[in-house]
């Protein structure tokens, strides 16, 4: 071998290992990032996809679908398949499926089927995707919907309906506002926000069909007149935090065997204040060591707060959405970001999270969106 080519060795392995690198640092963070809109205001066609950089923020278009108010999405096999609710009344709510192209973000529509009630307004679907649970807001029930081999939704549908009432006027019947599947799949938890309570039932994902059992295991009654909205597990998978959309409160929750227990009830606000809440999404950092609150009606902000090693949280404090109605936000993997949907201002505003503190500065960056209502991220 000449000394040229022996030369020539080391640098093209470094080259090698250099280019090595650069491509893994970006794929562990670079994700997708998919917004489902309400295209009733005229502002929005439909689902949109985006490439979001963990590291810095930025947001690059890919694709969009035209479908009617896809309000709420979730994943399907592989990140393969998108499931998304129509979230119609009239008896015209549904659930539509798409194939989701990583590559390119592109989305094509599969098959659309009833959601079993009007109003859809929440999905998800377990590990194995072999069903999706959608709650039905108006129709005040919930279904589940089997997911065939090829990741279609089958028209085999088992619909539960609610039935009750509580003390506002919002809560004149039952209104079914989410669907959470306990963290070893065996139960589902569904918050009922007309009538004060979490119904937790029984499920068997290996049944060919209704999967759900139709008594309830228990069911946990929330204070009258808060109107239990979303409901998040905590990576330990012993509690459970559900917030209340009509008097601005969270309620952390512990877990077991089908049955929930009350931690604590605190407020969205510091002190007392004046003014109308509408609490709305919540979600933990990926390190489970804070938890993150929408509020919409006359405060338009993020409450943020600890979590000790008990599951209690304390409050740390709030920061504006700098818009209007945070009705859904997200959290990136990398848990770098927080990414709060401005319905009624029509843009997410991409704040920077600080990992020790849990609170959150504006990054000045921008994703222009008409009425967004759901967003969501998918790793790399």
């Amino acid at each position: 071998m000449n000394r040229l080519a022996f030369l020539l060795i080391p640098i093209t392995q470094l080259i090698a290992t250099r280019n090595f690198a650069q491509v893994n640092n970006k794929t562990a963070n670079e994700f997708r990032l998919v917004i489902g809109t309400y295209t009733n205001s005229g502002k929005s066609d439909g689902i949109y996809t985006y490439r979001f950089n963990g590291n810095d923020g930025s947001a690059v278009f890919l694709n969009k679908t035209t479908t009617a108010d896809p309000s709420f999405l979730t994943m399907g096999k592989n990140n393969r398949f998108l499931y998304a609710v129509n979230e119609l009344g009239g008896g015209k709510g549904s659930v539509s499926a798409f194939r989701y192209e990583h590559s390119n973000g592109e989305i094509t529509l599969l098959n659309t089927v009833p959601s079993g009630g009007d109003h859809p307004c929440y999905i998800t679907t377990d590990r194995k995707h072999r069903y999706v649970f959608v709650a039905n807001y108006t129709g005040g029930s919930f279904s589940a919907i089997r997911i065939k081999e090829n990741g279609v939704p089958d028209s085999v549908i088992q619909t539960i309906q609610h039935n009750g009432k509580s003390i506002t006027a919002r809560q004149e019947k039952a209104h079914v506002h989410s669907t959470v599947l306990s963290p070893d799949e065996k139960y589902l938890l569904v918050q009922d926000l007309g009538t004060d309570r979490i119904t937790i039932y029984a499920v068997d994902l290996t049944a060919a069909a209704n999967p759900v059992a139709v008594t309830p295991v228990s069911v946990y009654n929330t204070v009258a007149g808060s109107g239990p909205r979303h409901l998040v597990f905590h990576p330990n998978k012993k509690w459970a935090y559900v917030i209340q959309e009509l008097n601005g409160t969270v309620t952390g929750l512990s877990f077991e065997k089908g049955a929930l227990k009350k931690i604590q009830d605190i407020s969205l606000h510091a002190a007392a204040v004046t003014g109308n809440d509408g609490a709305a999404d919540i979600h933990i950092s990926p390190d489970g060591k804070f938890l993150y609150a929408s509020n919409r009606g006359t405060f338009d902000e993020i409450t943020i707060y600890s979590i000790n090693a008990k599951g209690k949280l304390n409050y740390r404090g709030t920061a504006s959405t700098l818009g209007k109605a945070p009705r859904n936000f997200g959290i990136d993997p990398s848990g770098n970001f927080l990414l709060a949907g401005n319905h009624l201002s029509d843009e997410i505003v991409v704040f920077k999270r600080n990992r020790s503190t849990g609170l959150l500065t504006d990054t000045g960056k921008r994703i222009k969106t008409g009425a967004p209502v759901c967003i969501r991220f998918i790793p790399e």
